[in-house]
């Protein structure tokens, strides 16, 4: 994909969705450290309305580490997948006051050290805690899109990361992360994407294959 392309998909989905932010509710890194483990396999709006009575009763991160792992499990029962997370939960609390002095790192590679943090929950949280936009967080939305624009061909997140961070300048990653959710939510919708009121639609190989002739 040519980058003047690139700028004008960026542009088109800025102006589709101004607000687009993150929708995860949080105050503290750590409490973003959670809820993204919190959201996967799960809704942000279910995880939003999970954390107020988790972050009500952990207020400090010594609170995750100490909590005992029934009342945790408990607690985050809705979020689906709840006994390997509140595992996470509580090993990843430790290991940041053990290694990291309490501090939630602000690097890759020490993110990746935390349990039930991959890629995708360290991206985010760089760019949500820290501002840093060195990677894109793939996410069901962002590979779908992927695809489905040819993007990238590859299926592994990893991948795909790359193939993005190729073809879009890095002043926009910050803006990629959320638009590519924002528009898989609202018009890239898995099961029945909305292609003719799609604003990037004439930059998509699915829309050109399938809509014209």
């Amino acid at each position: 994909m040519k980058k003047e392309n690139a700028i004008k998909i960026i542009n088109n989905l800025k102006n589709a969705y101004p607000d687009a932010t993150c929708s995860l509710d949080f105050e503290t890194p750590f409490q973003l450290v959670v809820a993204v483990m919190l959201s996967a396999q799960c809704t942000d709006e279910r995880v939003n309305k999970t954390t107020p009575a988790l972050f009500k009763r952990c207020k400090t991160i010594n609170d995750f580490a100490d909590i005992d792992i029934t009342e945790l499990e408990n607690i985050i029962h809705p979020c689906g997948f709840y006994k390997n997370k509140a595992k996470n939960i509580k090993l990843c609390a430790k290991q940041v006051i053990e290694n990291f002095n309490g501090i939630v790192p602000n690097t890759m590679d020490e993110l990746l050290t935390l349990a039930g943090v991959g890629r995708k929950s360290a991206n985010v949280i760089l760019l949500e805690v820290f501002g840093i936009a060195n990677g894109i967080a793939v996410d069901t939305h962002a590979k779908r899109i992927s695809n489905l624009t040819g993007f990238s061909k590859q299926k592994e997140p990893t991948k795909i990361e790359q193939d993005l961070i190729k073809i879009f300048p890095k002043d926009t990653l910050k803006d990629i992360n959320h638009l590519l959710v924002w528009h898989g939510r609202n018009t890239c919708i898995a099961r029945k994407p909305k292609c003719d009121s799609c604003c990037i639609k004439d930059f998509c190989n699915h829309y050109l294959s399938t809509h014209k002739s």
